[in-house]
């Protein structure tokens, strides 16, 4: 489950930005003072903590043996994203249009500008929104107003709710990929907004191996991030 935000100092409900987590000059734990204590989300492990290291090279060349690897890896993240943004009944064929497009346009991807989880979501995000204008066009269907209400929703300013959607998906990504240590070491740092120090006397960890840990972790958000800003619309 994706940690959609946490309370504000008056309590009220305020939405994760996980751009605003990923910031170096971001930190409640960078703070002084403690910061109001929210519960930790327990985000859930991936079966594998790490994909292979050549995956996203193997993707980039077009190697026809890989898509089933990256499907596997990301098929998931996909298909949430698209069932969050235009409902159940047409998360399948917008998550097929999200495939068929990234690997007609895999020569596209370039590992260095960013995760290839990322540049997949950019993608979805895209189809997603397409789809929703599509449908919104078409005020005769039964789904043409519910399209246009979930078109409409905003999740912060004036940005997409596909897109604020997109990135707390890729924030809860970049946890799962961690080990059980970094992860709680983050969770608690991005949703119970300890400092450092609280961190390390609460989960008896040392005080460098937990900033380490948040560093290491705020950088692979930061490369999800640059992967999901890379992709182009296809």
């Amino acid at each position: 489950m994706v940690g959609t935000g946490g309370r504000s100092r008056s309590g009220t409900l305020v939405p994760l930005d996980a751009r605003h987590l990923a910031r170096p000059s971001y930190h409640p734990v960078l703070r002084r003072d403690p910061a109001p204590r929210r519960s930790a989300l327990v985000t859930p492990p991936l079966p594998t903590a790490e994909r292979p290291a050549d995956l996203e090279q193997r993707f980039a060349t077009g190697d026809p043996a890989v898509l089933r690897e990256v499907y596997d890896a990301h098929g998931a993240l996909i298909y949430n994203l698209c069932r969050r943004v235009v409902g159940d009944a047409h998360a399948a064929d917008v998550s097929q249009e999200v495939w068929v497009a990234a690997w007609r346009s895999c020569g596209r991807y370039r590992p260095e500008a960013g995760s290839l989880a990322g540049w997949l979501v950019g993608i979805a995000r895209f189809k997603a929104i397409d789809h929703l204008r599509r449908s919104a066009r078409r005020p005769a269907l039964d789904d043409g107003a519910d399209a246009a209400e979930r078109l409409d929703r905003s999740g912060t300013g004036e940005r997409p709710a596909a897109e604020v959607v997109a990135e707390r998906l890729l924030l809860a990504d970049a946890l799962r990929q961690l080990d059980e240590r970094p992860r709680a070491v983050l969770e608690l740092a991005f949703y119970s907004e300890l400092t450092h120090q609280e961190i390390a006397e609460r989960t008896g960890v040392p005080l460098g191996t937990v900033k380490s840990d948040i560093r290491r972790g705020l950088e692979r958000l930061r490369r999800h991030l640059e992967g999901f800003d890379a992709a182009d619309r296809p």
